[in-house]
């Protein structure tokens, strides 16, 4: 079998299993398999977002949970205030409703990466990272701040949105939901990186001096990667305050980002859906070692130390190696 073919044939199973999950999980008697999917799908949106300008642009963010922290927020207050019957800030009416919380939490995610990025990326390299970092822990210490929306407490969303009918507390609809959304956020990532845009974040990557020098805006495409990378962070935090039903500080956090980046390179770097198989490596190791012991982080660092060292392009790139395909 040659390689294109046996690429194919794991698409198809792989797709096969994803849209009958929910019915697997029930006949295999472990209805929590479905709210473990649900989470890599919605954690790989956030790290693919990330890899957006990680991986092809060579931006290394360490504050990109801030933006997967607000689309979480955007969700909660505006369900608060709902609740509440006042308007946020005065003049914004809450609202439960699915179409319009999401699209409110990837507008605020993109607004603030613009705003983060604007400052941010007038620098690179080291000063990049601290300063991602630092604005990240700002907006973190914010919201712990904020006693109205709950503190370090975080905020409770006592009932998930409204969409179209559909029962979000139901959690193989929730998984539908999101898996839907994900396709179509792939969808739209694929063709972005293929793209004469992706090409250009590509070169950047390589060597920001040259594609200045054949007078390419560097600083307007970087920024530009940012905002859309920030955009597909705040989509997965609204999705994942639906699911949790909850948002806290703590999706804020530098840990978070943390994690996000090892989910990038735990799948591969500059690949489009190795985040996502770093999403479902990291969290079923995850899920696998706390029930074991309560130091699982150290046995996710000696995986991700093996992957840096042996794979040569993380999980994505072993998995099509030893499919016969290149890395």
């Amino acid at each position: 079998m040659t390689a294109s073919r046996t690429v194919q044939v794991l698409a198809v199973f792989g797709a096969a299993v994803l849209l009958t999950l929910p019915l697997i999980a029930e006949v295999a008697g472990q209805p929590a398999m479905t709210s473990l999917a649900t989470r890599i799908i919605i954690y790989g949106i956030a790290a693919a977002s990330l890899n957006l300008v990680l991986g092809y642009g060579g931006m290394v963010s360490f504050g990109h949970a801030a933006f997967f922290g607000i689309g979480g927020y955007v969700v909660g207050i505006l369900y608060q205030h709902y609740m509440d019957g006042t308007p946020f800030l005065g003049f914004i009416p809450g609202t439960d409703q699915f179409l319009v919380t999401v699209p409110a939490a990837i507008l605020v995610g993109g607004l603030a990466a613009g705003l983060i990025g604007a400052l941010s990326l007038r620098t690179s390299g080291v000063q990049f990272i601290m300063i991602t970092l630092a604005f990240a822990q700002m907006l973190f210490f914010l919201f712990v701040s904020l006693k109205a929306y709950g503190g370090d407490d975080g905020l409770i969303i006592r009932r998930a949105n409204e969409a179209l009918g559909l029962n979000l507390r139901d959690r193989p609809t929730m998984y539908y939901v999101c898996l839907t959304i994900a396709a179509g956020f792939f969808l739209l990532l694929w063709r972005l990186v293929n793209s004469r845009f992706g090409n250009v974040l590509v070169g950047l990557r390589q060597s920001e001096r040259r594609m200045a020098a054949i007078g390419l805006p560097v600083y307007r495409y970087k920024l530009a990667a940012f905002v859309i990378s920030g955009m597909g962070a705040g989509l997965a935090g609204a999705l994942m305050a639906n699911f949790l039903r909850y948002a806290s500080p703590d999706m804020l956090h530098w840990t978070k980002s943390g994690e996000l980046m090892i989910m990038v390179i735990l799948g591969g770097v500059g690949t489009l859906f190795g985040p996502v198989i770093g999403a479902a490596v990291f969290l079923v190791l995850e899920s696998m070692l706390a029930s074991w012991t309560e130091h699982w982080q150290l046995g996710v660092g000696l995986v991700l130390l093996f992957v840096v060292l042996y794979t040569q392009g993380g999980v994505d790139a072993l998995v099509r190696r030893l499919g016969g395909g290149r890395p």
